[in-house]
């Protein structure tokens, strides 16, 4: 069913808009909600145009036949009330048909700027709209980035540590362009990559930072989890951050020793542990990919008295690389 068929068509839309010189040159305050019926009627049009699965073609072509002032006079009736962006930003559709809102143009991104830094955290951490943040960090000029930056930085350890907002980080430290923000955010995960390595969602920030191998930041998260390698090993969200350190040049080194330096009995329950099993195979393996053939036999020495414990364990992949070592020899 086409969305055209709603009472009011766009042109009708605009004109019922409670703007008396066209554009409204400030943004109403959150909880404005207009009291008039066919104003009530005029926000109902546009929400189905916005959030229709089934308007898409309709919402395209409106939008190529709308002039500046008209595009302006839709960004204002959208960006008027927080909980109705909201309404709409969260919504499937309604975030895609933003996201194409924006970049237009600086007076259109100026209204949507100031709709999302309103309710910033939210708009981020959610699973739809979190992409209109995104987008906007992609097109918005410097000086707007500059002010979503400084959310981003207020708000970066919530969004970590967020299902959605983790993604969304993640996102928005691969397209920063920004070097100065990009380092500040960079150094916030990386102060704070104990904590984030042990939560669920975190410890997916951590490991795309250091998927970036950037040798500053994968010497600042190694500086504050030195020490504490062998107990992330044991744990499910850790062992994932020290599998992506022992693939980097810089940090595999420092999880090797430690992995060296814990007594013997521990190393042999972390083999066998259902998530430092991964660790230790993969610090055999990683040492001999890159020639650390130094770590690797003092690995092999070490474990190799726990052969037949490991092997009845999760530890069995660990006892077959040792055991394809006796065989060589």
């Amino acid at each position: 069913m086409a969305v055209n068929n709603n009472t009011f068509s766009m042109s009708t839309m605009f004109d019922a808009l409670p703007y008396p010189n066209g554009v409204s040159s400030s943004i109403p305050p959150p909880g404005f909600a207009p009291h008039a019926s066919s104003a009530t009627n005029l926000h109902a049009a546009m929400f189905s145009l916005m959030t229709s699965c089934e308007g898409l073609s309709y919402f395209k072509e409106t939008i190529s036949t709308l002039d500046k002032t008209e595009l302006q006079r839709m960004a204002s009736l959208l960006t008027s009330d927080s909980d109705y962006f909201m309404a709409i930003v969260t919504n499937k559709f309604g975030s895609k048909r933003v996201q194409k809102l924006l970049g237009i143009s600086d007076d259109l991104d100026a209204l949507f700027c100031a709709a999302i830094l309103r309710r910033f955290l939210h708009i981020t951490a959610d699973k739809y709209a979190s992409y209109v943040t995104i987008r906007a960090m992609t097109v918005f000029e410097e000086e707007k980035k500059k002010v979503m930056y400084e959310h981003i930085l207020h708000h970066a350890l919530d969004l970590a540590c967020d299902q959605h907002g983790c993604i969304a980080l993640n996102d928005i430290i691969t397209d920063a362009d920004d070097p100065y923000y990009r380092d500040q955010i960079l150094d916030l995960v990386a102060d704070n990559a104990h904590g984030l390595s042990n939560h669920a969602s975190g410890n997916f920030v951590v490991q795309h930072v250091l998927t970036l191998f950037d040798s500053r930041s994968i010497h600042n998260i190694v500086v504050n989890l030195r020490g504490h390698c062998i107990d992330l090993s044991f744990k499910k969200y850790g062992s994932y951050v020290m599998e992506k350190l022992l693939e980097a040049e810089e940090s595999i080194a420092v999880v090797v020793v430690e992995l060296l330096e814990c007594e013997g009995n521990r190393l042999m329950r972390l083999g066998r542990n259902e998530f430092g099993s991964f660790v230790v195979c993969k610090a055999l393996r990683m040492t001999k990919e890159m020639s650390r053939m130094d770590l690797f036999w003092c690995l092999v020495e070490k474990l190799m008295p726990f052969v037949h414990l490991l092997r009845r364990s999760h530890g069995n992949n660990i006892a077959n690389i040792l055991e394809s070592l006796k065989l060589r020899c």
